[in-house]
């Protein structure tokens, strides 16, 4: 976005997401300016470009959004979406350096570019950008990744960045010895705040629901939907709280058996029980 002018004497534009103003006249002519003019604070032009410096940030924030449920879920995406999309910062910026899957289950590469008709540049694990074409491709769950751990050192190499945050996502796999007719998972139950507030608080800042007396996030797994939930108290209670079992409901709120959740399912739930009990109170030793 190119420099527009604002009153008498300058032009504003915006410069790394926020209004920057620079002089026309006298001797600061063509120097941008370190504050916004008094004359300028509520000039419509400096109002227009704040709105819409707001509107790229609600952009940007709901690109990352939609690309994290992608990738959560491993939906299939059309190459041609990625295509139209690409040119857009915002969206590129959340796509950019995914690793993604095509027709061949075992050719992982990391997305490099894309051309408007929908062809992908990707960077192989021989280190190799190669095209890809196919209709669709996936973003997939890292869990479901077999080589992970290869791919998070080739990705350090490259020192790829991910906005959607992936490859070094906390995973868990589900233990070969769970109780496959049991409905709760207690590994990080009994996590003890201070508040009820402040739990509920850390759910949400976390980015997960809070809603009656649970936190929760919601997972698509496979074609299966999962409510994975954790206890954090009463609602209206405000003494002291701690995080209850995780467990799994079903579409129709039923609860799900262990044996019965998918691999997604298990690590998305268990990051974020993982995650609360990981800001609990911890009691210092006594020596």
């Amino acid at each position: 976005m190119g420099w527009v002018s604002a009153g008498e004497g300058y032009e504003i534009a915006l410069v790394e997401g926020k209004v920057a103003v620079r002089a026309t006249t006298g001797r600061s002519a063509g120097r941008q300016l370190k504050t916004l003019p008094k004359a300028l604070r509520d000039h419509p032009e400096v109002e227009r470009l704040r709105g819409f410096a707001e509107w790229l940030d609600r952009h940007a924030v709901a690109c990352v959004a939609q690309v994290d449920a992608w990738m959560v879920s491993s939906l299939p995406v059309p190459t041609a979406l990625i295509g139209r999309v690409w040119a857009d910062e915002a969206w590129r910026h959340a796509l950019r350096d995914l690793a993604v899957l095509g027709d061949d289950p075992d050719e992982v590469g990391f997305l490099r570019d894309a051309t408007p008709e929908g062809e992908l540049r990707v960077v192989n694990l021989d280190g190799e950008t190669v095209r890809l074409a196919p209709e669709t491709v996936t973003l997939p769950h890292p869990v479901l990744l077999p080589d992970l751990d290869e791919l998070r050192e080739f990705a350090a190499e490259l020192e790829l960045t991910q906005r959607v945050e992936q490859i070094y996502r906390a995973t868990f796999a589900k233990p070969g010895d769970v109780d496959p007719k049991a409905t709760e998972e207690k590994r990080f139950q009994g996590g003890k705040y201070g508040s009820r507030f402040r739990l509920a608080a850390r759910a949400t800042s976390l980015g997960y629901k809070v809603s009656g007396g649970y936190a929760s996030s919601r997972v698509r797994d496979d074609a299966r939907m999962f409510d994975a939930t954790v206890w954090i108290g009463e609602p209206y209670w405000d003494g002291d709280s701690e995080t209850g079992a995780l467990t799994f409901r079903d579409g129709d709120g039923r609860a799900v058996p262990l044996g019965e959740v998918g691999p997604v399912a298990w690590s998305e739930g268990m990051r974020m029980a993982s995650a609360l009990y990981a800001g609990r109170v911890v009691e210092e030793e006594k020596a």
